[in-house]
Parts: structure tokens; C-alpha cells; sequence
């Protein structure tokens, strides 16, 4: 099963991906965890570049460099994982690209769409989860994490914003593949939200 987890900044992706593929492990399955941009030798360089605060990079540049990295991901890592019929649960994936680009740039959703696609030969998650949280509370956490603030975490609230109604509108019109979850619940909580999704899809 390919899993894809979603949201703006601080929702807690990282955290779920973590505790979700503990949780199917412990029932016998064998998972594997990738995140985007990244996940490959070559997808951690062009990350490296795209999170660089220093740099300003031209929209179609960052949707470019985001599926550079998620090419390399699908034959390195997601594709030889299916194959052998392991669970993928990936922090990141197509939507971002929609998210972020798109609604959050205001890319060409058609093109953006098409190049999308080329990078992953139409390949889709069978999940999405979509983990919902304001702006607000995505910049309280941003400010409490430990680390430096990256280059997307500096960009303004509006921007943020179109982010999220971005990923309402995918949601909106992929019920089926897209559950969102409420990304202010507490970790374990938001993990059983997640298993519910998972044990109804795999129905």
C-alpha cells in the first residue's frame, strides 16, 4: 500500500509517518519511509538547494527541482518497494507539488499537473492523508522547533494560507484517495485517526 502524508508546515507529518510505520510493523508489515524532496543520495542535494534560505528560486524552478528529486525517488525507492508488495509512507508526495506550486505560487494547475506526471508515469497513493491545521497554529510549532527555519517556513502567512485552501480544494475533489485529519490532535490520538483511514481503505 502506498500511503502519502500531507499538510503546510508544523501539521505533523514527520511525527505520524514515524508512529505510523511502528504501528503497521508491529502487525507483521514491512514498511518502508521515504519524504519528498529527498529520500535518495541525489534527492538530499536537491533539497539541500530547495530549502536553502539563501536562495531565491523562481516558481517553476522549485516545481522542476521537486520532481527531479521525486523521479529518482520513484525508481530508487517507491517503485522497487511496491514491487515486492511492502507498504510505502511517504511524507510528501504529488499534492505538495499542487499545494505549493500551484494554489501557493499560482503555477498553471495543467502543466503543473502534466509535469507531475511525467515524474511519476501517473503513478497515485492509494492514501492520502491530509493532516489540516491553521496558520496559526502551523507557525506556533514552526517557532518552537528546534532547528533553523527553512526557506519555506519563512514564507509570508497569505502564502500559507493558499497552501491550505490548496490542499482543501485536492481533498475536496479526491474524497476517495484524500481523508483529512485533524493535525492539532495530540500524537497518539492523530495515529489512531490515521489506522481508522488506513483499515477502511484496505477493506
Amino acid at each position: 500500500m502506498f500511503i502519502t502524508i500531507e499538510g503546510i508546515e508544523g501539521c505533523g507529518k514527520s511525527t505520524l509517518m514515524e508512529k505510523l510505520a511502528n504501528s503497521l510493523r508491529s502487525a507483521g508489515r514491512t514498511v518502508i519511509m521515504a519524504r519528498e524532496p529527498g529520500g535518495t543520495s541525489l534527492g538530499d542535494r536537491l533539497r539541500a538547494i530547495f530549502l536553502d534560505s539563501t536562495l531565491r528560486i523562481e516558481p517553476w524552478a522549485e516545481a522542476m527541482l521537486v520532481n527531479t528529486s521525486r523521479a529518482q525517488l520513484l525508481k530508487e525507492v517507491i517503485r522497487p518497494a511496491l514491487e515486492r508488495r511492502e507498504d510505502i509512507v511517504c511524507d510528501r508526495f504529488t499534492d505538495s507539488t499542487i499545494a505549493y506550486q500551484g494554489y501557493g505560487r499560482g503555477l498553471a494547475l495543467g502543466p503543473l499537473e502534466q509535469l507531475c506526471d511525467l515524474a511519476t508515469a501517473g503513478l497515485r497513493p492509494d492514501l492520502t492523508l491530509f493532516l489540516d491545521i491553521s496558520v496559526a497554529f502551523s507557525r506556533a510549532r514552526v517557532v518552537g522547533r528546534a532547528n533553523r527555519q527553512d526557506r519555506m517556513d519563512s514564507q509570508s502567512d497569505a502564502y500559507h494560507e493558499r497552501v491550505r485552501e490548496g490542499y482543501r480544494s485536492i481533498a475536496q475533489g479526491n474524497p476517495q484517495r484524500v481523508k483529512t485529519l485533524d493535525g492539532s490532535l495530540g500524537a497518539s490520538e492523530l495515529l489512531q485517526a490515521a489506522l481508522v483511514e488506513i483499515s477502511v481503505a484496505t477493506q
